[in-house]
């Protein structure tokens, strides 16, 4: 009967082990995430203007979030060498506060691009800081930049004489419709105002960009092509063509990217 009570104990026991073991691996869920992306873009439109003379860019990031809404993160693409005064990386800093109200969405934040080994042979330096401000009902969101710097160091010597264009903005107005079969629709309409932009040799103080195009996900890789252009493409010139060639044209932009 010993045997048989011990027996019945063991088998009770080893039974509910597994039960006891799921209770031990079911882990709190952190309040924490963290998300990278990865993309290869037959040219880098940064507002419309090319920051690769109309070459191929790999680009990718991470994005650390917390559930309370604040986040901060990492962006970077190669950029051409002699547009960025020696620099062929760009590394964007960011980090703000999202979340919702009712219905909408808002972000606010601060963002930080950073060029490194730019200056050199006793060039500008280049560097921009802006703060922003976005919204989002849908799928239609805005965004409003303020640059806290000045523009690029657009008016920093020696490039350029001392002229102030701290206080340019940028107004990004962007959709995203989902067409079914894992087809999307992206629109976007940026408005970019340069702060004293014709005392540094610019065109305008004012320039638009547009943007319509398609994407396909497939198995979490989105495929996109999009017609980019804007309303002045001599604004900006590449440094391929010796900054003779506007960085602007009307141009198809093709890519490939996952997040992970």
């Amino acid at each position: 009967m010993k045997k048989l009570a011990l027996a019945a104990a063991l088998s009770a026991v080893f039974s509910a082990a597994p039960t006891l073991v799921l209770a031990q691996a079911a882990a709190p869920k952190s309040d924490w995430t963290i998300a990278g992306n990865a993309g290869l873009f037959s040219d880098y439109r940064f507002r419309g203007y090319s920051q690769t003379g109309y070459r191929p860019a790999f680009q990718g990031g991470i994005d650390i979030g917390h559930s309370s809404g604040l986040y901060v993160g990492n962006w970077n693409s190669n950029v051409e060498q002699e547009l960025y005064n020696g620099a062929s990386l760009e590394m964007d800093f960011y980090g703000g506060y999202k979340g919702t109200l009712g219905p909408a969405g808002y972000d606010i934040g601060y963002i930080y691009y950073y060029y490194p080994n730019s200056g050199s042979l006793n060039r500008t330096k280049i560097k921009n800081g802006e703060v922003y401000l976005g919204g989002s009902l849908g799928p239609v969101s805005a965004k409003w930049y303020y640059s806290t710097t000045k523009f690029f160091s657009i008016g920093d010597p020696p490039t350029y004489a001392d002229v102030d264009t701290k206080g340019s903005w940028y107004l990004d107005l962007t959709g995203t419709f989902d067409l079914g079969n894992n087809l999307g629709l992206v629109a976007h309409y940026g408005y970019q105002k340069i702060r004293n932009g014709k005392d540094v040799g610019l065109l305008e103080d004012k320039v638009s960009d547009w943007k319509v195009g398609l994407t396909y996900d497939l198995s979490g890789w989105l495929f996109g092509a999009s017609v980019v252009g804007t309303s002045e493409e001599n604004q900006f010139t590449t440094a391929r063509s010796g900054f003779t060639e506007g960085a602007g044209k009307t141009r198809v932009v093709a890519s490939v990217s996952k997040t992970f």
